[in-house]
């Protein structure tokens, strides 16, 4: 993908500004962002549903910008299903082969393939109504499976789950990228969704790339306070001069609640009143109200303060994020 932009209307900001990246031969890479950061659309630029206003999207050695879905050698898997419901499982995995007039004992063959893989052997011959949500998705990754595309594009294909089974397909769509090798693009709002499963990630906000990295990498340096903000488990602690003396040419200090460590009143960087307890069973997050900050530390069970009591805040020097007055990483 390189300078990717995409306008729906002028009186609008453009949906898509600039994006470049590449997605090298067997990786996965997690788009990630808020609703709106331009996610959906630029998948959809990707897969020729859309075409952008200006840049180009090649894959291996083909300038595919122009070219129609079904040339791009791509297969998408949506947030909804998308099965039809008279068919049989069978039928519904099979389809993208029969459309492209593939010989039967090949159909055959790769949808036995596709549902060994992905559990689906024993439900081949029902009908989507007769299975779970879990199932139903497994069938719409199956049916993009047997396609056997250069390159997967999937758009928050969990959103509609619960909690668990977001975890076991999540599992599944891991193993499925291991066994096939095959490139893939998957897009999500969830950050923990994003850390888990990308080899590489790509921060998307108001359309255009903020960073792009491993997980460790924009974990560990975000190129600024929103990455900062958006990744990691809970909300990081963020610090201006109005809450402590910072240093020269800093605007804001970040902390993560995993490197705030709670001391004495007096004895940590700032100061402030316990106001709630989130117990998360071996752990929990302790919030601290301060004179001008609102700060969580994360602590084991057992160890935390009553609520109302004085506490100081410590950070561990190397886990500390200075920001300048642009918002962007100092260092």
């Amino acid at each position: 993908m390189e300078g990717l932009t995409k306008s729906y209307s002028r009186s609008v900001p453009p949906a898509l500004r600039e994006v470049s990246f590449e997605l090298t031969e067997g990786e996965l890479l997690v788009v990630v962002g808020p609703s709106g950061s331009g996610k959906s659309t630029l998948l959809r630029c990707i897969a020729g549903l859309e075409a952008p206003d200006r840049g180009s999207v090649h894959i291996g050695n083909r300038d595919v910008t122009s070219l129609p879905p079904g040339a791009r050698d791509v297969a998408m898997v949506f947030q909804e299903h998308a099965l039809y419901p008279h068919m049989t499982i069978s039928a519904n995995i099979a389809f993208p082969l029969l459309a492209r007039k593939t010989p039967r004992d090949e159909v055959d063959s790769a949808v036995r393939e596709a549902a060994a893989m992905l559990d689906l052997v024993g439900v081949l011959d029902r009908h989507p109504g007769q299975l779970s949500g879990g199932e139903r998705r497994r069938v719409s990754l199956a049916r993009a499976v047997v396609r056997e595309p250069a390159v997967f594009l999937m758009d928050e294909p969990l959103a509609s789950l619960d909690v668990s089974l977001r975890l076991k397909i999540r599992t599944e769509i891991k193993r499925m990228h291991a066994q096939l090798g095959v490139a893939t693009i998957y897009v999500t709002h969830d950050q923990v969704e994003a850390m888990t499963l990308g080899h590489r990630i790509v921060v998307l906000k108001d359309g255009a790339v903020e960073q792009t990295g491993t997980p460790t990498d924009l974990y560990d340096r975000p190129a600024n306070v929103f990455v900062a903000g958006f990744l990691g488990r809970f909300p990081i602690n963020l610090f201006d001069e109005k809450a402590m003396t910072l240093p020269s040419g800093t605007a804001i200090l970040g902390v993560r609640p995993e490197n705030t460590e709670l001391t004495q009143p007096g004895a940590g960087s700032v100061s402030g009143h316990v106001i709630e307890i989130d117990r998360l069973g071996s752990e929990s997050v302790v919030t601290v109200q301060g004179e001008a900050f609102l700060a969580r530390a994360l602590v084991g069970s057992g160890e935390e303060p009553e609520t109302g009591t004085e506490v100081g805040l410590a950070f561990a020097e190397p886990a500390v994020h200075a920001f300048d007055p642009s918002d962007r990483r100092i260092g």
